[in-house]
């Protein structure tokens, strides 16, 4: 899970990088516009897994104490 919050991030810095290369070349604000809503709620995806909650831990602390996300049964697919 480490290794796909690092790639978001980056991709978010990326989009960022890209949005403003795009504002100076002169394309339409409408799209450099959405580059960086998208790279912003990237960055509130990675906070929302990685910030503590009321009770101390993390969603993501969370998911690595259980060992992994809660698995399906056969029963229930």
């Amino acid at each position: 899970m480490n290794i796909v919050l690092s790639i978001l991030v980056l991709a978010a810095f990326g989009l960022m990088l890209g949005a403003f290369a795009l504002w100076r070349r002169g394309a339409p604000v409408k799209q450099v516009l959405l580059m960086v809503l998208l790279a912003v709620i990237a960055m509130i995806n990675v906070a929302i897994w990685t910030i503590p909650g009321a009770g101390g831990a993390s969603p993501l602390d969370t998911i690595e104490r259980r060992g992994g996300p809660p698995r399906r049964c056969a029963e229930h697919l």
